[in-house]
């Protein structure tokens, strides 16, 4: 699995976060997503499938 995701599209809600705060963080000064891990443990997966799911900006692409 590879996650990306696009802090050009990423409007900062967080839901990412509070599905799977292993793979995704958030900037301090303005919420946008930080990618901690490009490719999370399968333990993870999915987590990952649901927060790129549920993203409401489409920022987070999940390759299998």
């Amino acid at each position: 699995m590879k996650v990306t995701a696009d802090q050009d599209k990423c409007i900062g809600a967080g839901q990412c976060v509070l599905t799977v705060e292993q793979v995704f963080d958030q900037r301090d000064e303005d919420g946008i997503v930080v990618l901690l891990n490009p490719e999370p443990a399968e333990e993870h997966a999915e987590a990952v499938r649901q927060a790129a799911a549920m993203c409401p900006s489409g920022a987070i692409t999940v390759e299998d």
